[in-house]
């Protein structure tokens, strides 16, 4: 070989080399927090965690190979989430998945650089996370699950369902800010369909028993169950509950439905964790929370079970009709 091309020759495979280094590195492992509303063996909260990891998956990330999931899945007080939150923010995850204005809360408290993607919070801007829906700023975005005046359509869809009901119970979570505002709207429009509403604080599940029993002692009584923790963890007692007394009801949720009840009006909670896995991916790529505008849904879900009753002046309204 002649002098010039050897030294072509070695030249060119030295500029193949780091390519071919480049090529042989493995991908960048990105740490995703998640810190959850309910426990790790609750049917809803597994649902929720296998609608994010298969909306990651189909943007690529895969979780061993490219991003690690870190879960604080609670079940406990302020206490134990607050422990969860600084646990979390110790890990140095790039980006953390949450649900629930308390977690939320507990997050912001130690981390005001750490992205942080919400799933179906209510009035995130009246709760002081973000600036506005349309420009965050700061290091939070998200999805919000509805508006309090969603509360007034609950109200309607009982009187249709049920029209003797005069006396509704109202079950809420105590000191939930969330309660106050579903609450107000639901006085709008209660006086005109002549029915009455009764608040039922609940924070276990015996004051969700007592609650209730006591108000099925009177008649025209129905039920509407407003979206809270307490209400989730036991939202099997409270279906069983309406349906011994004979209570109507309307939930927030399928997964009220899904748990033995009437009849619920609201977002598609999975469809929003995919939603925030899309969030995740344009984070991970680079995009700043601050610029991510916080969505609302599109679509509200009639939801009816059939096994509990069976409402025909809904059915051809409904979304679904779970038999």
């Amino acid at each position: 070989m002649r002098r010039r091309d050897f030294i072509k020759a070695v030249a060119g495979s030295a500029a193949s080399w780091p390519l071919a280094a480049r090529a042989q590195q493995p991908q960048r492992m990105r740490r995703i927090g998640v810190l959850g509303g309910v426990s790790e063996d609750d049917t809803e909260g597994q649902a929720r965690q296998a609608a994010l990891r298969q909306a990651l998956q189909k943007l690529g990330w895969i979780e061993g190979r490219n991003i690690h999931l870190d879960y604080r899945l609670r079940s406990g007080g302020i206490e134990e989430i607050r422990r969860m939150a600084a646990e979390l923010i110790a890990l140095g995850p790039d980006v953390i998945v949450v649900t629930g204005a308390v977690n939320v809360e507990a997050l912001q408290r130690v981390t005001r650089t750490i992205p942080i993607v919400f799933v179906s919070l209510i009035d995130p801007v009246g709760a002081g996370f973000v600036e506005s829906l349309a420009q965050p700023g700061g290091n939070t975005t998200g999805f919000t699950a509805f508006e309090y005046g969603i509360s007034a359509k609950w109200v309607e869809l009982l009187k249709e369902i049920s029209p003797t009901v005069t006396r509704v119970g109202v079950l809420r979570e105590q000191g939930s800010p969330t309660g106050i505002g579903l609450w107000a709207a639901m006085q709008g429009a209660a006086p005109s369909l002549g029915m009455d509403l009764r608040p039922i604080g609940i924070r276990n599940g015996p004051d969700i028993e007592r609650g209730v029993t006591a108000f099925a002692s009177g008649p025209g009584g129905g039920l509407i169950v407003t979206v809270s923790r307490v209400a989730i963890l036991h939202r099997s007692l409270i279906s069983s509950l309406a349906a011994r007394h004979g209570l109507p009801a309307v939930y927030t949720y399928r997964y009220f439905v899904m748990a033995g009840g009437l009849m619920s009006y609201g977002p598609n909670f999975n469809e929003q964790f995919r939603g925030a896995a899309g969030y995740v991916d344009r984070i991970l790529k680079g995009d700043k929370p601050a610029d991510l505008p916080v969505q609302a849904p599109t679509k509200y879900e009639l939801v009816i079970n059939l096994k509990t009753a069976k409402p025909q002046q809904l059915h051809s309204s409904a979304d679904e009709v779970i038999e």
